[in-house]
């Protein structure tokens, strides 16, 4: 009820406070024999971890994960894994100013509201800090995917602020901060920085993907695959909108070029975006989601205060100008937590359903060769 767990099979707790002593999770239900070190888990949390570039903010965390338990000699045992990330750079005074005050578009007045308290300590629970977690929770569920499926995950931004980001290539993802898939940044770091010298923020938009996810992952009626990716989005700290496929464009399409035609050699499109009814069609998924611009500014704004008296609030400290910028791995992680939840699904209610379908198969054939007579036949 207290909305901290993600997913049922493969349950992810998220703990901590973005100026606490440390955050983390327990991941319960990770199957038993996986090959499992830091090491598998730390690149995803490097990609995603603040003070990479100067157009995030400059908060210096290692973000160096520990597992605390759950492997034993290498491996998962089947019991909760518990995954600690230690904050090490915390500046909690810049926000002594603001303790009293709500922030517009920030999370500071609705926790207000709920709780009666709330830690004002660079948002506390609603901080963008809490993903790192589920970065590395993300990263179990990628390995243990790709060692059943070949399933593998990749994003990148398509849009910040006003400026669209053509494709180009995925090779040019990984050579950049904006994980942007183009050889030519230059544009989008000026333009990043007269932002951040305006005082101001804007807005992302990012796409994910899913390559090798096997079909027949999702539950109708109200547990379908596609309803689960956009919960898990939705989700995502400052998410405002998410496409399955070719999303709100579909309203411009037609029956005949929305539908994706079947041939003998599988789908010849993918508006679908790898999803038919709620379940996978074995196709790649692909997601795509609005992020808004960064409610932390130092441009003054009008609010009220606790006491519900009108103040101008300037928000003082090291803040993204962008959290697209950084979301691409958290997107990443939180479709794999999705497809890892819905594959143990599936593994536990309908794992035999190909073994079934053979022996349908070798039954009908044996009341064929039956009345035919005697004869051989291999399935």
């Amino acid at each position: 009820m207290s909305g901290n767990t993600f997913g049922q099979l493969f349950a992810v707790t998220n703990f901590g406070e973005s100026h606490g002593p440390a955050i983390g999770c327990v991941i319960d239900g990770c199957p038993p024999g996986l090959a499992l070190s830091e090491a598998d888990i730390q690149p995803d949390l490097d990609r995603r971890r603040p003070g990479t570039s100067r157009h995030v903010t400059q908060r210096n965390e290692p973000d160096a994960v520990q597992i605390l338990s759950g492997v034993y000699e290498g491996r998962t045992t089947g019991t909760p894994i518990a995954l600690l990330i230690q904050n090490t750079d915390q500046r909690s005074k810049d926000y002594g100013s603001i303790a009293q005050q709500f922030r517009p578009g920030h999370a500071d007045y609705t926790y207000w509201k709920k709780y009666g308290i709330r830690d004002p300590r660079g948002g506390g629970r609603s901080s963008a800090r809490l993903t790192a977690p589920m970065v590395a929770a993300g990263a179990v569920a990628k390995k243990w995917l790709f060692e059943q499926y070949g399933t593998t995950f990749r994003g990148c931004m398509t849009q910040i602020g006003e400026l669209e980001i053509p494709f180009s290539s995925w090779d040019y993802v990984s050579q950049n901060p904006f994980f942007a898939p183009i050889a030519d940044v230059g544009p989008l770091e000026s333009y990043m920085d007269a932002l951040r010298k305006a005082g101001d923020s804007c807005g992302a938009r990012l796409r994910v993907t899913a390559l090798g996810v096997p079909a027949g992952l999702g539950e109708p009626l109200f547990d379908r695959l596609d309803a689960d990716i956009a919960y898990a989005m939705m989700g995502i700290n400052a998410v405002k909108g998410v496409e399955i496929g070719a999303g709100f464009a579909s309203v411009s399409q037609r029956g005949t070029t929305h539908g994706d035609s079947i041939t003998p050699g599988g789908f010849l499109t993918n508006n679908a975006g790898g999803v038919l009814g709620g379940i996978s069609t074995g196709q790649d998924l692909e997601v795509s989601i609005a992020i808004k611009p960064t409610s932390s500014i130092i441009s003054p704004r009008q609010s009220v205060d606790v006491n519900n008296q009108p103040v101008e609030v300037v928000t003082k400290g090291r803040h993204d100008p962008c959290v697209g910028i950084r979301a691409t791995p958290i997107a990443e992680a939180m479709l794999a937590l999705v497809v890892m939840e819905h594959a143990l699904r599936q593994r536990a209610q309908c794992g035999d359903v190909g073994d079934g379908l053979a022996r349908q198969r070798a039954a009908a054939a044996g009341t064929s060769a039956a009345s035919e007579g005697p004869q051989s036949s291999f399935l």
